[in-house]
């Protein structure tokens, strides 16, 4: 690539003019929607840095600095970013491994990986992923990020495990032996506000209301739960004192996990943003571009890796965000209740956000689309059942991969299914009776309609294998629709079996494309070198009675046509 291809592909990944054309129509709007999803974002950003093992000033920083940096270089008007659940469910294992600085350092080369997806444009390919695949990992998240919560809404210290089902197993152990009831109590109600809350008003944010009473009510009433704590006045001071070139190999597995989740997560929220609003459609290689930058700077500051957060996101939409300024104006509300509301946030309880990411996780879960993937196809229920199943007892890129893998292999199965290889008549024009039985019992033509590739070739094979008491056989193959290698040494070997019978072939139809891969792997070249391959039907049927005449296997005349170029062996078909 030249230097003047690279300038210009990193030109058409920064931001323009143009993105803040909306935000000069109605910036007052803007504003508003921005005030209102910070309220929202406050108590996520704080419980979501709790869950992730960094602590709540983690969560606010990286809702500030990503929310800021993927608003302006993002390639969504509408997006916002933060930390979510979903990242937590894979940053959990990755600190209970490697600890915090591991954390920041994963986020810092995963911040790289997207860079490099953006400049390789792969953001447009994640519209291929299967709706099954992403209805099961969600629905998986959800229950994952529930069981986090355990620990913390029944008031009892995390236990360590390396999967979160067996953490939350022995916090229930631990609080069946010595129960207290001021932390579940908490969490409980905060949970059934935002629930109820949501049904009669879904404008009002329940989750800050929650939130605050929890807090008033523990206070008033001196109860003993543990706090969020006291946080820093303003944001860390910038260093790179975690990072340690020699856990770069070691970390890279899990960067690549974490820069997956955040590509998917922010490329699958932009999409929901578009369908949401009018007119609006992201830039997919500029939001990576901008998910990346978001996560080489939130580190530096201590955050946690961002992504764009789905329900954030929509709250900003319903808000009547038009530009980018809402995300920016969040992040500032953001920064400004860090700098001046510090010691009111450190008494927040932690079973009061426990019950904020609780009431998440049941809000997460659409119950009719999962019931309408269940009901759609067999393949698309099993999918989303062993997605589920796989993201809840391992990992979420585990369960993608895996679900992304058996999606793959049943659509290449239907797709296989729809390939047919049927007889078809010939067209015995205006010859005798006696002629048309003969052409019947000596002519044969199969066509083939769909893709001939590996998952359909085998049964071709078998098909054409069972050809008999023909002596020509006609192949016409103008409508196939894709060749692939394996389909076209099936093809191959298939010929080969039905000439050593003493069956003829010829072919007809064959697309340019088509004959190119044949002739690339050397299938075939006998029947060019003989000039047994014809451009239409008609051609090669002409030429397959001409064969028949020449060997005196039709009565009458020979058609109108040239002789046949080869002395075609039609001896007994076997």
């Amino acid at each position: 690539m030249s230097l003047y291809l690279v300038v210009r592909r990193l030109a058409d990944l920064l931001p323009g003019r143009s993105d803040w054309a909306a935000a000069r129509h109605s910036p007052g709007r803007d504003l508003v929607a921005g005030l209102i999803v910070a309220v929202v974002a406050l108590p996520l950003a704080l419980a979501f840095g709790v869950s992730s093992g960094l602590g709540a000033q983690a969560g606010l920083v990286t809702a500030i600095v990503a929310g800021a940096l993927a608003a302006v270089f993002g390639g969504s008007n509408l997006q916002v970013s933060g930390p979510t659940g979903a990242m937590t469910v894979v940053l959990v294992p990755i600190v209970h491994t490697y600890g915090s600085g591991g954390v920041l350092m994963v986020g810092l080369m995963a911040g790289l990986v997207l860079l490099a997806l953006a400049a390789l444009r792969v953001g447009r390919f994640a519209q291929f992923l299967p709706m099954s695949v992403i209805e099961g990992f969600t629905a998986g998240i959800a229950v994952v990020i529930a069981l986090q919560q355990v620990p913390a809404a029944l008031g009892v210290a995390a236990a360590d495990g390396e999967k979160v089902w067996q953490v939350a197993a022995s916090a229930v152990a631990r609080f069946a032996a010595h129960p207290t009831w001021a932390a579940p109590v908490t969490a409980l109600l905060v949970a059934a506000l935002m629930l109820a809350g949501a049904r009669l008003r879904p404008g009002v944010p329940f989750s800050l209301i929650g939130v605050a009473a929890a807090t008033l009510g523990v206070q008033v009433f001196s109860l003993d739960v543990t706090r969020i704590g006291t946080l820093p006045a303003g944001l860390p001071a910038p260093s790179l004192g975690f990072f340690d070139p020699g856990m770069v190999g070691t970390l890279l597995p899990s960067a690549l996990a974490v820069a997956a989740l955040a590509a998917l997560e922010s490329l699958l929220c932009a999409t929901v943003a578009d369908a949401m609003s009018v007119g609006e459609r992201h830039d997919p290689d500029r939001e990576l571009f901008g998910q990346g930058i978001a996560n080489l700077a939130a580190p530096v500051l201590g955050g946690v890796p961002a992504t764009a957060a789905i329900a954030r996101t929509a709250v900003n939409v319903r808000a009547g965000a038009r530009s980018r300024l809402a995300a920016l104006t969040h992040a500032a509300v953001l920064a400004a209740i860090v700098l001046a509301a510090g010691p009111l946030v450190a008494r927040i309880p932690l079973a009061a956000l426990a019950g904020v990411l609780l009431a998440t996780t049941v809000r997460m879960v659409e119950v009719g689309s999962l019931r309408a993937l269940v009901r759609a196809t067999r393949g698309d229920a099993v999918v989303l059942a062993l997605t589920f199943a796989v993201t809840v007892a391992f990992d979420l890129i585990t369960a993608v991969t895996v679900g992304l893998g058996l999606a793959v292999v049943l659509a290449l199965r239907a797709v296989a299914r729809t390939s047919r290889l049927e007889q078809v008549p010939l067209d015995a024009g205006d010859h005798s009776a006696e002629e048309r039985r003969l052409l019947s019992e000596h002519i044969v033509a199969y066509r083939f309609d769909g893709p001939l590739f590996f998952a359909a070739a085998h049964r071709f094979l078998l098909e054409l294998s069972e050809v008999a008491d023909v002596r020509v056989v006609i192949l016409r193959m103008s409508r196939i629709t894709t060749l692939d290698a394996t389909g076209a040494h099936i093809l191959g070997d298939a010929i080969t079996r039905m000439e050593r019978r003493g069956i003829t072939v010829l072919i007809s139809g064959i697309k340019p494309g088509h004959s190119q891969v044949l002739a690339a792997l050397g299938i075939a070249d006998h029947l060019h070198r003989d000039g047994l391959v014809f451009p239409d039907t008609p051609t090669a049927i002409t030429h397959a009675r001409i064969l028949l005449h020449h060997h005196g296997l039709l009565p009458g005349p020979a058609p109108r046509g040239d002789r046949p170029t080869v002395e075609a062996d039609l001896g007994p078909s076997g």
